[in-house]
Protein backbone atom coordinates (compact mmCIF):
# COMPACT_ATOMS: atom_id res chain seq x y z
CA UNK A 1 0.00 0.00 0.00
CA UNK A 2 1.87 3.27 -1.04
CA UNK A 3 1.37 6.50 0.49
CA UNK A 4 0.19 9.46 -1.11
CA UNK A 5 -0.02 13.20 -0.12
CA UNK A 6 -2.40 15.31 -1.58
CA UNK A 7 -1.97 19.11 -1.34
CA UNK A 8 -4.91 21.33 -2.51
CA UNK A 9 -6.97 23.74 -0.42
CA UNK A 10 -9.79 22.86 -1.87
CA UNK A 11 -11.35 20.30 0.26
CA UNK A 12 -13.61 19.12 -1.95
CA UNK A 13 -11.25 18.04 -4.63
CA UNK A 14 -9.06 16.35 -1.67
CA UNK A 15 -11.56 14.92 -0.56
CA UNK A 16 -12.36 13.21 -4.14
CA UNK A 17 -8.56 12.66 -4.93
CA UNK A 18 -8.48 10.95 -1.14
CA UNK A 19 -11.47 8.46 -1.65
CA UNK A 20 -10.69 7.71 -5.65
CA UNK A 21 -6.69 6.72 -3.94
CA UNK A 22 -8.70 4.76 -1.16
CA UNK A 23 -10.41 2.73 -3.01
CA UNK A 24 -7.79 1.43 -5.31
CA UNK A 25 -5.70 0.85 -2.22
CA UNK A 26 -3.73 3.74 -1.59
CA UNK A 27 -3.44 5.03 1.93
CA UNK A 28 -4.09 8.81 1.55
CA UNK A 29 -3.31 11.56 3.23
CA UNK A 30 -4.57 15.50 2.93
CA UNK A 31 -2.86 18.90 3.33
CA UNK A 32 -5.35 22.05 2.51
CA UNK A 33 -2.87 24.56 3.72
CA UNK A 34 -0.28 25.26 1.66
CA UNK A 35 2.04 26.64 4.54
CA UNK A 36 1.81 23.47 6.48
CA UNK A 37 2.31 21.53 2.96
CA UNK A 38 6.47 20.36 3.77
CA UNK A 39 5.75 19.71 7.46
CA UNK A 40 3.00 17.73 6.84
CA UNK A 41 5.36 15.82 3.98
CA UNK A 42 8.05 15.51 6.23
CA UNK A 43 5.82 13.79 9.09
CA UNK A 44 3.86 11.34 6.74
CA UNK A 45 7.15 10.43 4.65
CA UNK A 46 4.70 9.79 1.36
CA UNK A 47 5.85 7.94 -1.46
CA UNK A 48 4.02 10.55 -4.16
CA UNK A 49 2.96 13.38 -3.80
CA UNK A 50 0.16 15.59 -5.73
CA UNK A 51 0.14 19.53 -5.93
CA UNK A 52 -1.95 21.77 -6.76
CA UNK A 53 -1.03 24.81 -8.53
CA UNK A 54 -3.44 26.99 -8.07
CA UNK A 55 -3.49 28.00 -4.56
CA UNK A 56 -4.10 31.16 -2.56
CA UNK A 57 -0.90 32.89 -0.72
CA UNK A 58 2.07 30.24 -1.74
CA UNK A 59 1.05 28.90 -5.03
CA UNK A 60 2.37 25.07 -6.20
CA UNK A 61 5.34 25.96 -7.37
CA UNK A 62 6.89 27.61 -4.63
CA UNK A 63 5.41 24.83 -2.48
CA UNK A 64 7.21 22.26 -5.08
CA UNK A 65 10.55 24.24 -4.53
CA UNK A 66 10.22 23.95 -0.86
CA UNK A 67 9.62 20.10 -0.77
CA UNK A 68 12.63 19.60 -2.89
CA UNK A 69 14.97 21.88 -1.30
CA UNK A 70 14.51 18.93 2.18
CA UNK A 71 16.79 16.58 1.33
CA UNK A 72 14.37 13.54 3.34
CA UNK A 73 11.76 15.60 1.01
CA UNK A 74 13.83 15.75 -2.79
CA UNK A 75 13.29 12.15 -4.39
CA UNK A 76 9.92 12.14 -3.75
CA UNK A 77 8.01 12.11 -6.86
CA UNK A 78 5.58 15.23 -7.43
CA UNK A 79 2.95 15.25 -9.59
CA UNK A 80 0.92 18.81 -10.22
CA UNK A 81 -2.66 17.94 -10.13
CA UNK A 82 -4.06 21.89 -11.59
CA UNK A 83 -6.32 23.52 -13.15
CA UNK A 84 -4.11 25.10 -15.60
CA UNK A 85 -4.70 22.98 -18.43
CA UNK A 86 -2.71 25.92 -21.03
CA UNK A 87 0.08 24.08 -22.95
CA UNK A 88 2.65 26.47 -21.37
CA UNK A 89 1.28 25.43 -17.86
CA UNK A 90 2.07 22.01 -18.97
CA UNK A 91 5.42 23.06 -19.96
CA UNK A 92 6.40 24.75 -17.36
CA UNK A 93 5.19 22.40 -15.00
CA UNK A 94 6.94 19.41 -16.27
CA UNK A 95 10.02 20.81 -18.12
CA UNK A 96 10.95 23.68 -16.18
CA UNK A 97 9.63 22.26 -12.59
CA UNK A 98 10.64 19.16 -13.37
CA UNK A 99 7.41 17.16 -12.02
CA UNK A 100 6.95 13.86 -12.36
CA UNK A 101 3.69 14.53 -13.91
CA UNK A 102 0.89 17.20 -15.01
CA UNK A 103 -2.61 16.59 -14.32
CA UNK A 104 -5.62 18.54 -15.48
CA UNK A 105 -8.68 18.71 -13.81
CA UNK A 106 -11.13 18.16 -14.42
CA UNK A 107 -9.66 14.23 -14.30
CA UNK A 108 -11.59 11.00 -14.82
CA UNK A 109 -11.46 8.97 -11.52
CA UNK A 110 -9.65 5.91 -13.73
CA UNK A 111 -7.05 8.19 -15.49
CA UNK A 112 -5.95 9.79 -11.75
CA UNK A 113 -5.91 6.20 -10.61
CA UNK A 114 -4.25 4.57 -13.57
CA UNK A 115 -1.50 7.83 -13.51
CA UNK A 116 -0.48 7.74 -9.81
CA UNK A 117 0.01 3.99 -9.96
CA UNK A 118 1.82 4.04 -13.18
CA UNK A 119 4.25 6.88 -11.22
CA UNK A 120 4.74 4.46 -8.30
CA UNK A 121 5.59 1.60 -10.55
CA UNK A 122 8.10 3.64 -12.20
CA UNK A 123 9.30 4.80 -8.48
CA UNK A 124 9.70 1.06 -6.76
CA UNK A 125 6.49 1.78 -4.66
CA UNK A 126 3.83 0.24 -5.99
Amino acid sequence: MARVLVIDDEKDIAEIVQLVLQLGGHQVRQCNEPDAAVDTALEYRPDLILLDVVMPGIDGYDVFHELKAQAELKDIPVAFLTSNNKSVDLMVGLHVMKAEDYITKPFGKQELLDRVNTLLTKHGKA
